[in-house]
C-alpha cells in the first residue's frame, strides 16, 4: 500500500471532530473568539460521516448514500451548486477507489477524505496582507454596499498600525453615500489613524491619485481606498473600480464580502475578480447566522485566500 495511503490511516480522526479541524484554520485567519459560522455545518457532516466509520467495511452504495447526505448538508449551507458538485465528485472519486476499500479502516478514511477537500478548499495554509512593496503600498477595498467596507477598512488600519507597527493613510473613494467619507474620518480619529482630507466635488480616480501622493509625501508605509460599493452588482461599479485599480496600482485588492452573502457569493467574487484581479477576500459578520457557504464557494470560485475573518460593527 502507498506511503500516504497508510499515513492516512493513521492520522484519520473521527467524524465528531475532524470538521471543527478543518473549519478552525479558517476562523484562526481572524478573530480570536469562537465563531458559530461553521458549527452548523460541521456538525452535519460529522454526523452524517460518523456512521459509516462503525462499520469495518463499505460498499459503493454505502458512499453513494453519504455523499448524497454531505451533498444536502452542503446546499442547505448555501454553498453553490456548482461547487457542491465538484466536490463531491472529487471525494467520490477517491471515496470509491481501491485504496478505501482495502483499508481496515474504511469509514475513517472517507471522513478523512472530505476533511482533506475541505481543508484544499478553504486553503490548507492561511495567508495575511502581503506588505511586500515599496511603500506606500496601496490596498484597494471593493465590495457591495452594506458589506461593511469602511469599518473593515478601519479594522485593518488598526490591526496594521498596533500590531505590523506600520504608518497608515486611510482614504475614502466613496463620493455617493451620504456622510461615507466622513465616517472614514470619524474612524480615523477615533483610532488616531491618519485619514485623507476630503475635497470636495473630485472622483474617486483623483482621489486615489490624490491619496498615493499624500501617502508618498507623509512617508506613510500602507494607503488604504475604500471605495463605494452598489446594493447589487453593477456595470458601473465595475467600470469604476477597473480605472482606481488603474489609477493606484494597489498592491492588493481586497474583496470585502459578508458572510451571510449566500448563493450570490459566487456571482459577486466571480465578477470582481474578473474585473479588478483579487489577491484576497475578507469576510465580515462571521459572528452572525450565517451558514459558511460563501467562504466555501467564493474560496472554491476565485481560488483567492480568505485572508481575514471580521466580528462585529466596532474596530476592536
Amino acid at each position: 500500500m502507498r506511503p500516504e495511503v497508510n499515513a492516512r490511516q493513521r492520522c484519520a480522526p473521527s467524524g465528531a471532530k475532524v470538521f471543527g479541524i478543518a473549519f478552525s484554520l479558517l476562523e484562526g485567519r481572524g478573530s480570536n473568539r469562537t465563531t458559530a459560522l461553521f458549527d452548523n455545518l460541521s456538525e452535519k457532516l460529522g454526523g452524517i460521516l460518523d456512521r459509516l466509520t462503525g462499520r469495518g467495511a463499505l460498499t459503493e452504495k454505502d458512499v453513494d448514500a453519504a455523499m448524497r447526505e454531505v451533498r444536502r448538508a452542503l446546499l442547505e449551507a448555501d454553498v453553490s451548486l456548482d461547487v457542491v458538485r465538484s466536490f463531491i465528485e472529487r471525494v467520490r472519486e477517491q471515496a470509491i477507489g481501491a485504496t478505501v476499500v482495502k483499508s481496515v479502516t474504511p469509514g475513517q478514511m472517507v471522513v478523512k477524505i472530505v476533511h482533506d477537500e475541505l481543508v484544499n478548499t478553504l486553503g490548507a495554509d492561511g495567508q495575511t496582507i502581503d506588505l511586500n512593496a515599496v511603500p506606500p503600498v496601496p490596498i484597494m477595498m471593493v465590495g457591495l454596499q452594506g458589506s461593511g467596507k469602511t469599518t473593515t477598512t478601519a479594522k485593518l488600519a488598526r490591526r496594521l498600525t498596533q500590531r505590523d507597527k506600520r504608518k497608515v493613510l486611510m482614504a475614502s473613494l466613496d463620493v455617493y453615500r451620504p456622510a461615507a467619507m466622513e465616517q472614514l474620518a470619524v474612524l480615523g480619529r477615533d483610532l488616531d489613524i491618519s485619514t485623507l482630507p476630503i475635497v470636495a466635488g473630485q472622483q474617486p480616480t483623483q482621489i486615489a491619485k490624490r491619496a498615493m501622493e499624500a501617502g508618498k509625501l507623509g512617508g506613510y508605509d500602507v494607503v488604504l481606498l475604500d471605495t463605494a460599493g452598489r446594493t447589487t452588482l453593477d456595470e458601473e461599479m465595475m467600470a469604476e473600480a477597473a480605472a482606481i485599480k488603474a489609477a493606484a496600482n494597489p498592491h492588493e485588492v481586497l474583496l470585502v464580502a459578508d458572510a451571510l452573502t449566500g448563493q450570490d457569493a459566487v456571482n459577486l467574487a466571480r465578477s470582481f475578480d474578473q474585473r479588478v484581479g483579487l489577491t484576497g477576500i475578507v469576510l465580515t459578520r462571521v459572528d452572525g447566522d450565517g451558514r459558511g457557504g460563501a467562504a466555501l464557494s467564493m474560496r472554491a470560485v476565485t481560488g483567492k485566500p480568505i485572508k481575514l475573518i471580521g466580528t462585529g460593527e466596532k474596530t476592536d
